[in-house]
């Protein structure tokens, strides 16, 4: 993508800022202070012992200082082996995992063996399970464990965006069938609704969001509806299931955040980046006080085989990331590059200044400079951590197979392509998110193409991966198949076959990149994957801005720009209509599997929900109303870059971005297979 991407962001970016918008640290000082007393409900020093896929989330809630003000000595990872414990209190905080339980029988078991003396509290992770109870009883150790629970929902993980952080949520529902999950978020929902009011309406698309909706409009027995509401800043909450899309995570993200998670991996917002690049540079030479450029900084090329340490992706220290984060990644070299000339500028403002009072000026915005410096650094550095790896023939091949399939160009001649990727050495998520993307983009692959992919798939990378082949392909989830279908195929596999062709063309899916659409590319979500826009947030239009479907709102306020200067375009923005639900996109609908459903609730009459939506039809500016989407299974920060592009366009609407995690084609892929990286830690988390 051009500059011009990132120019209608900012253009379209400075005048919805200002609007008012959803205070989700509110949710991360709820879970604070749940972490807390839960903590304080065990008296005295005590030992913790915690699930190591806790240690992430709980890391964007709280810190290792106040764990230790609230009396805890020592921690350790959940693991396998004997536990050593020198204070009275042993305190377990897990998720509620058959594995997990068995682990603290163990220990417990054993020190009673040795005649030590302990007191158990086992927390679970969000809600206590009858099922933990069962075994604990097995295992003739009830007695010894008393048994609550650490309500931890929703963590916020940028302004706009809140988390469960369950890397699993994909697996559990689509594989295991395990639909626990799905209570949990309706659980985290209700939380949701207490603290900023209920959704007025809820719409969405997919069999298991339907029954999360139903759970949400039933009185759950855990979260007793309060007597007294506050108003509500929802105008509606929409749920889609992943399946509903499982095309975009599959496809290479092209934003800057996006291609990080692909290729160095972002996990609960953080990322293990070199030491050295995250150093803070020496302080520039006052008689020299250039600020090197993106391709001026040699000092990050050989940082490859340095020590890594983790580092937080946070705008509210690093601004600048704010700016980069949701750019297609072509654009990124010349935002870079910008900043660096204006940091050039602004340190050789110090020369120019003559009197006392501009230098005291000069020296009050240096702090500021200074970490602004550090973050031109750090970002440069992972640009050039990044471009590499964008430029190898592997890359660029998966690319033009993807495109090629999503245009359904030559199927056969792509899974021949993809077979060759094999053999070059691609890696084996690559592999099977390229045969995936082929089986639903085309209805299934040919039965003996199909055959022999798979064979040359074991054969190369293992047998161990039998398991992910057959579960790619079992029902409920289905996109690895043949085509045509065996006749022992099950008659929903057949029913639920995607109508990605049907798709492409009524939800204007496919944007040419060529010279002359280049500028529409720039105007559109499309931009995010450089010409596809994600079917997930089309759906999300089709409720929220039904205009962003048939054409690009910001093509046309660029249209009705006065000047020519862009300062046309934010004045006559207008604002977002009122949610209608799916009118005018029912046929749409129709095609895709999986269950529709607009339910509108009865609202309290504490929240004056009549006038309010009166309000909202009669006078909109006077109001900025939240449209939540909830993503059920996870979604890609290429999509929450998409959608945020879609809550520029209008005036009067935010998105609040609600998921079970973050997902990437690799990290769905991994899941199922069971290969997720281990944490490589000492048994004490001090040491």
């Amino acid at each position: 993508m051009a500059a011009a991407a990132s120019d209608v962001q900012n253009s379209s970016g400075t005048e919805q800022d200002n609007e008012p918008s959803l205070d989700v640290e509110l949710l991360k000082e709820t879970a604070r202070k749940a972490l807390i007393d839960t903590l304080n409900a065990v008296n005295g020093v005590k030992t913790l012992v915690l699930d190591p896929t806790l240690a992430g989330p709980l890391g964007l809630v709280t810190e290792v200082a106040l764990l230790k003000h609230h009396g805890v000595d020592k921690m350790f990872w959940l693991e396998p082996g004997p536990l050593t414990s020198t204070t009275a209190n042993v305190v377990y905080l897990c998720r509620p995992l058959i594995k997990y339980v068995k682990i603290i029988a163990e220990q417990v078991k054993a020190h009673i063996r040795e005649s030590q003396k302990h007191r158990y509290t086992l927390f679970l992770v969000p809600r206590t399970s009858t099922l933990v109870s069962r075994i604990l009883e097995e295992e003739g150790i009830l007695g010894d464990i008393t048994i609550s629970s650490y309500n931890l929902q929703f963590i916020p993980i940028a302004d706009d965006v809140i988390s469960l952080e369950n890397d699993n949520a994909f697996k559990e529902i689509w594989v295991d069938g395990d639909e626990t999950v799905i209570y949990n978020s309706a659980l985290a929902l209700g939380a949701l609704q207490k603290v900023y009011g209920r959704f007025p309406r809820i719409l969405g698309k997919g069999d298991y969001a339907s029954r999360l909706a139903t759970l949400l409009t039933k009185p759950i027995a855990e979260q007793p509806s309060p007597s007294l509401e506050p108003p509500a800043p929802f105008d509606s909450l929409i749920i889609l299931d992943r399946t509903v899309d499982m095309i975009t995570p599959l496809l290479t993200q092209l934003t800057y955040e996006g291609l990080i998670d692909e290729f160095i991996g972002i996990k609960n917002s953080h990322v293990e980046l070199p030491a050295g690049l995250l150093t803070p540079p020496t302080a520039p030479n006052p008689s020299n006080p250039n600020v090197p450029t993106p391709s001026g900084s040699a000092s990050v090329t050989p940082l490859i085989n340095e020590k890594t340490k983790k580092h937080h992706l946070s705008t509210t220290t690093d601004p600048l990331f704010a700016e980069l984060r949701d750019l297609n990644f072509s654009s990124v070299g010349k935002r870079l590059s910008r900043v660096a000339h204006r940091l050039d500028e602004d340190y050789k403002a110090r020369l120019q200044a003559k009197t006392v009072a501009q230098l005291r000026d000069f020296v009050g915005k240096l702090g500021g400079l200074q970490t602004e410096h550090q973050a031109l650094r750090l970002h440069t550095g992972l640009s050039e951590m990044l471009s590499p790896k964008t430029r190898t023939d592997l890359f660029n091949k998966s690319l033009e197979v993807q495109q090629n399939l999503l245009a359904s160009y030559e199927i056969s001649a792509q899974i021949s392509a993809i077979e060759d990727m094999l053999a070059q050495g691609a890696s084996m998520q690559t592999v099977v998110r390229l045969l995936c993307l082929a089986s639903i983009t085309s209805g299934g692959i040919k039965a003996k193409a199909l055959e022999s992919v798979k064979r040359e798939l074991l054969q190369a990378y293992g047998y161990n991966y039998l398991s992910l082949l057959l579960s790619l392909a079992a029902p409920p989830l289905s996109i690895l198949l043949p085509n045509p279908l065996p006749v022992s195929a099950p008659p929903s596999v057949a029913a639920n076959k995607y109508p990605f062709t049907t798709l492409r063309k009524s939800l204007r899916l496919l944007i040419d990149d060529n010279p002359e659409a280049l500028e529409e590319v720039e105007n559109d979500i499309s931009y995010t994957y450089s010409g596809y826009a994600p079917i997930s947030v089309r759906l999300v239009q089709c409720i929220a801005q039904k205009s962003g479907v048939i054409s690009n709102p910001a093509e046309r306020s660029s249209a009705d720009d006065v000047d020519g200067k862009g300062k046309g375009s934010s004045a006559r923005k207008l604002y977002a209509h009122p949610i209608v639900g799916w009118k005018g996109f029912e046929d749409v609908l129709t095609v895709i599997p999986g269950k529709t459903f607009d339910i509108v609730q009865k609202m309290p009459a504490s929240t004056n929900s009549t006038t309010s939506s009166v309000a909202s039809l009669l006078h909109p500016q006077e109001q900025t109303t939240t449209t939540a989407v909830l993503f059920l299974g996870g979604c890609t920060y290429s999509e929450i870059a998409a959608l945020r592009w879609v809550s520029r366009q209008n005036k009067g609407r935010k998105f609040l971005i609600v998921t079970t995690g973050i997902v990437s084609g690799n990290s769905i892929i991994d899941s199922i297979a069971s290969t997720g990286k281990k944490i490589s830690a000492s048994k004490d988390v001090n040491a």
